[in-house]
């Protein structure tokens, strides 16, 4: 396997174009399966699950292809998927794609939309709690599935051929459950209206896709979206958001080296919770014309106290790399992870280099250490592996990162980006 080793100890300065958002990309590529003509997506990034999920898609029928990055000076605008399910071939996604990636599992109400019928395994992913479907279940029961459990596999039905519009309550907020619901919606007969719906800006992006393509939808933002389904929808050109995590990954970053970089291409109104942590934190956050600046002058970095929460919380998938940056602050932070139960298996990782935490429950005590130590380490999941990227990056002396296979799911040329900005970091071949 791939390892990614750093030498720690040097500031980040420069510009890092931030790439389109993973977690919009692949709902806005399964919503290809909503309609016969094509869907044109516009800054895809190159990503692993971006890989595999046009793998699954091409399972069941989907037509697709890429054209390259624009050059310099927007080299934050990634590649232009065309794609185009004429004719859905089969209603099957098998066990051996759906396990390797969760977001996947998200065919299952586009298809039973639009061809009445879907079988789907049950999903995979990272190992950072149960997040069972049931909500998922539940939702498209509201919208008349029959659905089944049999080996692995959910088996859905429109009990009336054709889904039709209800009103699905979500008893918590579930940003998969959302998206499932939504992209089913807009094909259902009838009115749907989502309660407590989740806000995540990649949810608002799929919404406005579905309006270009021909779906009425009310509520885009809020906690309550009311779909008018259509009998078809049509094809359309979108392009994908930034990405606010990957933007809030980097700004910490920078904060924890110190230095002064310009985040090419990111929106602060996409992270503002973030941001706000960021700078109780000392960093000095401005929104420029062309992206978001961060830096930080030498006066160290300052403990904070904080939760995760659903958007516009403070984004759980930032905790990890916010633990990074408290592991060398100037005091003890506080961190109560809110969203998944098992989201803190990078502290064992963190411990090696020398960062002092306490897990109590749901919620970590970081004490400030004055220096980190490089020390061989193991990414467990995906924010997790980037957060020891962060910490490496401070540590003194050299830092391996082993299992970066899970980096390559969420980061896009996240070692280029880095030593551009003066970080001594390379990646090194299993051959």
């Amino acid at each position: 396997m791939d390892r990614i080793k750093i030498v720690g100890g040097h500031k980040l300065e420069g510009v890092i174009p931030i790439s389109g958002a993973k977690n919009a990309a692949l709902p806005l590529m399964i919503a290809s399966l909503l309609t016969g003509d094509r869907l044109t997506l516009k800054n895809v990034p190159n990503l692993a699950d971006v890989n595999l999920l046009a793998r699954i898609l091409r399972n069941h029928g989907v037509d697709h292809s890429i054209e390259g990055k624009r050059a310099s000076p927007t080299p934050h605008l990634g590649e232009t998927f065309h794609l185009t399910a004429r004719d859905i071939v089969d209603t099957t996604a098998p066990y051996e794609m759906v396990s390797r990636m969760r977001a996947s599992f998200w065919v299952l109400g586009p298809i039973l939309a639009r061809m009445g019928q879907a079988r789907v395994s049950l999903p995979g992913g990272c190992a950072i709690g149960t997040r069972p479907v049931d909500l998922h279940l539940t939702g498209l029961k509201a919208l008349g599935a029959e659905i089944d459990i049999d080996g692995g596999y959910v088996v859905a039905k429109a009990a009336h051929g054709r889904l039709r519009g209800g009103r699905v309550v979500f008893p918590k907020v579930s940003v998969g459950a959302t998206h499932n619901v939504l992209l089913a919606a807009a094909l259902a007969k009838g009115e749907t209206v989502i309660e407590n719906a989740a806000r995540e800006p990649e949810i608002g992006d799929v919404a406005n896709c579905l309006v270009k393509m021909g779906a009425h939808i009310e509520g885009i933002g809020t906690s309550t979206l009311r779909i008018q389904g259509r009998d078809s929808l049509e094809g359309a050109v979108h392009t994908v958001l930034p990405d606010r995590i990957e933007t809030g990954t980097f700004a910490f970053a920078v904060a924890a080296t110190g230095g002064n970089v310009l985040l090419e291409g990111a929106r602060a109104g996409l992270l503002e919770t973030a941001l706000a942590a960021l700078e109780q934190t000392g960093a000095v956050v401005t929104q420029e014309a062309d992206g978001i600046r961060v830096r930080r002058n030498g006066s160290g970095v300052d403990p904070i106290t904080i939760e995760t929460q659903p958007f516009p919380g403070f984004p759980t998938d930032l905790q990890a790399q916010l633990m990074a940056l408290m592991a060398t602050a100037r005091g003890t932070s506080v961190i109560r992870e809110t969203i998944f139960e098992n989201r803190f298996m990078h502290v064992q990782e963190l411990a090696r280099l020398g960062a002092d935490i306490q897990l109590h429950g749901d919620t970590a005590t970081i004490r400030g250490v004055k220096h980190l130590k490089g020390a061989p380490v193991m990414a467990t999941d995906l924010r997790a592996s980037v957060s020891l990227v962060i910490a490496g990056l401070v540590a003194d002396g050299e830092t391996t990162v082993n299992r970066v296979y899970h980096l390559d799911r969420g980061f896009e040329r996240l070692e280029e980006k880095l030593s551009r900005c003066g970080a001594r970091i390379e990646r090194i071949s299993a051959g």
